[in-house]
């Protein structure tokens, strides 16, 4: 029997047997280091999978506002860890950190996304950056405002906080020439920061997967988070990449985006996540092979999957976790 059934069972039974298989296998993972959860937790897609819906019914309508606020307790009563995305668009406050830790095991760890007002060389053309949309960013790579507007609000919930992730869009020539620039501002911004804390950084140019990027990242004992992404190799192939462990401590990677699928078209194609749309076997398979390396290597993993990547990331997780045994 395989570890979860199809989708058309889950609501069949009066026991929620999808959610109690999901929970055992994740928590059991969790109790050795190894932390597989999804990007974000608010999704409406999920009741009837880990979500019950009658938790929020207010006068026998379903209560967006009761879900959005409420839906982490429940999201972690299954996984042990989340990624938190929303910190990447402003700075995590003490208000916003302590209403999360409240919600979650005194043991549930939290990834957080950096704030893009570190992470961006250029601001993007959009709406939410106002008079900034498309000027350089003073600010980027700026370790003193990392460690103050960052790192501070996260101390007193330092037991909370798993992995902080430096998400690093696309760059371009404009931004820089070469790839050892960006690794050389790297190995500057990393030697500024405090020590103690767990760092990863993910790019999204393929091309500077290389030597020097991979060395400065261990010299600074900061994990390379693999990546399935529109324009990137699949994380299986970044894995066999000589040189990209770059900790013997740490494993981390996301599950984004099928390569050569935009964010939008999987938007459209996968909404609103119920169920899986379309199988990635061989970011299964990457998924699981991770695991189970972790697992033998004796090192701590974090291991993220989006809804875009398949169109349900929970049944995208059992099935990684099933084909690793559990």
């Amino acid at each position: 029997m395989g570890f979860y059934p199809p989708v058309s069972d889950l609501f069949a039974t009066a026991e929620n047997s999808f959610k109690s298989k999901l929970q055992s296998a994740v928590q059991r993972l969790a109790a050795s280091n190894i932390f597989i959860g999804t990007s974000s937790w608010k999704y409406e897609g999920w009741t009837g999978q880990i979500y019950d819906e009658q938790r929020y019914h207010y006068r026998g309508k379903f209560a967006e506002t009761r879900f959005e606020r409420d839906c982490l307790v429940e999201y972690a009563e299954v996984f042990r860890t989340v990624c938190v995305d929303a910190a990447y668009y402003q700075f995590p406050s003490t208000k916003y950190l302590t209403g999360l830790v409240s919600k979650v095991p005194a043991d549930f760890l939290f990834t957080f996304k950096v704030t893009d007002d570190i992470t961006l060389k250029r601001f993007t053309n959009l709406p939410r950056f106002g008079i900034k949309a498309g000027k350089l960013n003073d600010n980027f790579l700026n370790a003193d405002l990392f460690v103050n507007a960052f790192l501070k609000p996260c101390a007193p919930f330092r037991n909370n906080v798993g992995l902080l992730m430096f998400e690093f869009s696309r760059f371009y020539s404009a931004d820089y020439e070469h790839g050892r620039d960006f690794v050389a501002d790297l190995d500057a911004f990393f030697s500024k920061l405090p020590k103690g804390w767990n760092y990863g950084v993910e790019i999204r140019n393929k091309d500077w997967l290389q030597p020097d990027y991979f060395a400065v990242l261990r010299k600074h004992g900061v994990v390379h988070v693999f990546n399935n992404w529109s324009m990137m190799p699949t994380v299986g192939e970044q894995m066999v990449v000589a040189g990209v462990e770059t900790s013997d401590s740490m494993v981390a990677a996301r599950f984004l985006l099928k390569p050569g699928r935009k964010y939008e078209e999987a938007v459209e194609q996968f909404s609103p996540y119920k169920s899986v749309k379309e199988v990635n076997g061989e970011a299964r398979k990457a998924g699981a092979k991770l695991i189970a390396g972790a697992k033998q290597n004796g090192k701590k993993a974090f291991i993220y999957v989006n809804n875009r990547l398949e169109g349900n990331a929970l049944e995208t997780i059992a099935a990684m976790v099933e084909n690793v045994g559990g």
